[in-house]
């Protein structure tokens, strides 16, 4: 097969029904099982039928989502696909990577990403944060138009707003104190940004304040053994390989507050000789990123039998 990658995406990919497309493939009813025995509850029905708003509350999307991509890869590898050159997840999905190189079992991760979930939106109360997406700059000029924003509000102010999801050349998020985000955005759009949409979030995910989740978090991953990766994972803090169990666990505290660099993570995959970047779970948001982050890889997904067929064909 090709040389080729598997990266996982993280909250926004969820839709009710999303893993309609697979039938009663037994990879996938195993999965749902395994994350609905760990989290105490049945998930099945939530995403089967939703209703939309409660598959949307953080602390629904991120255990479901994982489940989503590892019941993507389970299939995948269940079908005979190979295993891929190197593995990598936006965000939340780094776990979903961990789970797919054996570092965590779907039984650990699925507590540890509710856990997560639930740190993020306590950090910050409802309505005080937010995040917005700026469409059509270049990140060193968003990144200059966050402080230049953050300015305006004087020394020692307590607004907050900062660069934190690198996804494409042209498309950055910001996050922070809501009225921060909100002068950024009239600042970046004022500095030649096409567009600054405010996203429809519960908390300012991968800012610095997010702070008082990640050492909630760091508790929860102290308790919790990791194996050694049998597939390299690419993670989004550092854009490093690891294979040591601590500094796993720091990068995955780190990465609640810290910035996802997915534009170097693509780069960082395609440096190992990756041709190809096979999205694993709902969506196609991933694929449509590596194509505007290097147009001479080739993007995929896998979401369905049809897509898995696909895939397969391309990779062939």
């Amino acid at each position: 097969m090709k040389s080729f990658a598997f990266v996982f995406p993280g909250q926004g990919s969820q839709s009710v029904g999303m893993l309609d497309g697979w039938g009663d493939h037994p990879a996938v009813a195993e999965t749902l099982r395994e994350a609905s025995d760990a989290l105490g509850e049945d998930i099945v029905l939530l995403i089967r039928e939703g209703p939309k708003e409660a598959l949307a509350l953080t602390t629904n999307t991120q255990p479901v989502m994982l489940a989503a991509g590892v019941a993507a890869w389970r299939v995948w590898r269940a079908e005979g696909g190979a295993a891929p050159v190197a593995l990598a997840g936006h965000s939340l999905g780094e776990y979903s990577a961990l789970v797919a190189a054996g570092v965590l079992t779907l039984s650990q991760a699925a507590p540890l990403v509710r856990l997560r979930a639930a740190a993020m939106q306590e950090a910050v109360p409802v309505g005080t944060g937010a995040m917005a997406a700026i469409l059509g700059m270049d990140a060193a000029k968003v990144i200059a138009g966050c402080a230049e924003a953050v300015a305006t509000f004087g020394s020692g102010s307590a607004e907050v707003v900062e660069a934190v999801n690198f996804n494409d050349p042209i498309q950055t998020v910001i996050a922070g104190t809501k009225a921060a985000v909100d002068k950024a955005c009239e600042v970046l759009k004022a500095g030649g940004a096409k567009r600054a949409l405010l996203l429809p979030v519960s908390a300012p995910f991968h800012s610095s304040l997010m702070k008082p989740a990640a050492d909630k978090l760091r508790e929860a991953l102290a308790a919790v053994v990791l194996a050694a990766p049998a597939i390299p994972v690419v993670n989004n803090v550092d854009v490093a390989v690891h294979s040591d169990a601590d500094a796993i666990r720091d990068a995955l505290v780190r990465q609640a507050f810290g910035a996802v660099r997915w534009v170097e993570c693509v780069q960082a995959l395609k440096a190992r000789g990756v041709t190809h970047i096979v999205e694993c779970g709902p969506g196609k948001v991933l694929a449509g990123l590596t194509k505007r982050i290097d147009p001479e890889l080739v993007g995929a997904a896998v979401f369905d039998t049809a897509s898995l067929a696909e895939a397969w064909e391309l990779l062939a």
